[in-house]
């Protein structure tokens, strides 16, 4: 199918549209699949998914030391220049040796620590030991998919996406009837396994192309910038997701599981209609950011991105806003504590995604400082005001922190990138003074 021509005329836009696509039929799947749980497994199992898929993601970052943004980042910049590549992906197989093993080893031996502290219980010691096996699997699909991304693949980054959730999807379903609550969590912990085959059918050759395998060796040429790279990841991957499992536990020691039940429904949610801009902002942002080297260049960018996305997010999330009394009866018929969430958790991921835009400018040029700073003060923020509002407005107010977290989020990034801008102007002044 031809796409108009103010489409095709303009990247973000093409992006977005299949992005858009695919998103669409995610929703529908996953609207039908989240029904079918919510019914099954009810609150508390749906509050003991969201530790898993916590845990799925903190280590998504844990058996690649990080490196997603760093892998991005350099294959855009050296995709014609072999030699670089080389050096780039022997770094990045000793740090996912190394990130995998670690991680392997402390879930299979801390599998009993781990189910008693996420889950006050011993019933889940296999899921931390089957993820132990799995965390190889986990690194190269990561790896492999911050290829695609470097090199701005989006029409296979789409295909890829798709066609993995569908059979993760089906191997869910099939997990629910066969062994219910077990068989979900199971099936979520084999996704990247999934992913990773889908990637070598769609993505294999291409792949090959770029990482040449026999050249590759346990050498670290890059190690001090993605070890830049490593420290970001585990700010923004695997703190985030400690505190998520943190307030998790905290909603439901300082009120029940249900409402750690209605806070998870909430954000996944979320997470579904935020999926939206992530393929975005890892196959046009980033790359796009790296390759601009001026305040001109960048305001103009921000600008594009902003007047493209901004108005189709907005009104989506306006949609679902509208909706949300039909989408709790559909989906989520016995969660009634969440319609409350829904005001505060889509005004505040709005706000997330212009701030998320400017942020990547820290990834791009590997800003650590920035970063780090920025995002540290963040989560804390995430984290004290989520303590201080449950006790005044429930579980509602995790999302009111949320809301408030990202108001002054974005404040912040704004006021260290027009520093960043600041120095690079004085710089480029005392260059020419010499």
């Amino acid at each position: 199918m031809k796409l108009p021509k103010f489409i095709s005329s303009n990247i973000v836009l093409k992006i977005t549209s299949l992005n858009a696509v695919v998103i669409t039929i995610r929703l529908l799947v996953s609207a039908g699949v989240q029904r079918l749980l919510a019914v099954t497994v009810g609150e508390a199992g749906y509050a003991s998914i969201g530790q898993v898929r916590n845990i799925l993601a903190m280590l998504t970052s844990t058996t690649t030391l990080g490196t997603f943004n760093g892998v991005v980042k350099y294959v855009a910049e050296f995709k014609t220049n072999q030699p670089e590549l080389s050096k780039v992906f022997s770094t990045v197989t000793t740090f996912t040796l190394i990130g995998s093993l670690v991680s392997a080893v402390v879930l299979f031996f801390g599998a009993s620590h781990l189910s008693e502290y996420l889950f006050n219980s011993q019933a889940y010691i296999y899921i931390f030991q089957l993820l132990a096996v799995i965390a190889p699997f986990i690194a190269m699909s990561r790896v492999a998919n911050a290829v695609v991304s470097g090199l701005s693949d989006y029409k296979k980054y789409a295909k890829i996406e798709l066609i993995s959730y569908l059979i993760a999807t089906v191997a869910l379903v099939i997990g629910l009837f066969t062994s219910e609550l077990k068989g979900v969590i199971i099936a979520i912990a084999f996704a990247p396994v999934i992913q990773l085959i889908v990637l070598g059918f769609v993505f294999g050759k291409t792949l090959k192309t770029y990482v040449k395998f026999k050249s590759l060796g346990f050498q670290l040429f890059y190690k001090n910038k993605l070890l830049a790279f490593t420290l970001m990841s585990f700010i923004s991957t695997f703190l985030l997701n400690y505190i998520e499992l943190n307030i998790r536990t905290l909603v439901a020691e300082e009120i029940n599981i249900n409402e750690a039940g209605y806070w998870t429904a909430i954000t996944f949610i979320s997470k579904n209609y935020m999926v939206f801009a992530t393929g975005l902002f890892t196959l046009y942002v980033l790359p796009k950011f790296a390759s601009i080297h001026s305040k001109y260049e960048f305001k103009n960018e921000v600008f594009n991105i902003y007047k493209t996305i901004l108005p189709i997010f907005g009104l989506g999330m306006l949609l679902v806003y509208v909706l949300r009394d039909y989408i709790i009866q559909f989906i989520y018929p016995d969660f009634t504590g969440i319609e409350p969430l829904f005001k505060w958790q889509l005004l505040g991921d709005f706000i997330r995604l212009g701030a998320l835009v400017l942020s990547h400018q820290f990834l791009a040029k590997r800003l650590v400082k920035s970063f780090v700073i920025t995002e540290i003060a963040s989560l804390a923020l995430f984290f004290v005001l989520s303590k201080v509002f449950i006790q005044y407005y429930g579980t509602e107010g995790i999302v009111i922190a949320h809301f408030v977290r990202y108001i002054l989020y974005f404040i912040m990034v704004c006021f260290v990138i027009k520093i960043y801008f600041s120095n690079q102007k004085n710089n480029s002044t005392d260059g020419k003074n010499m």
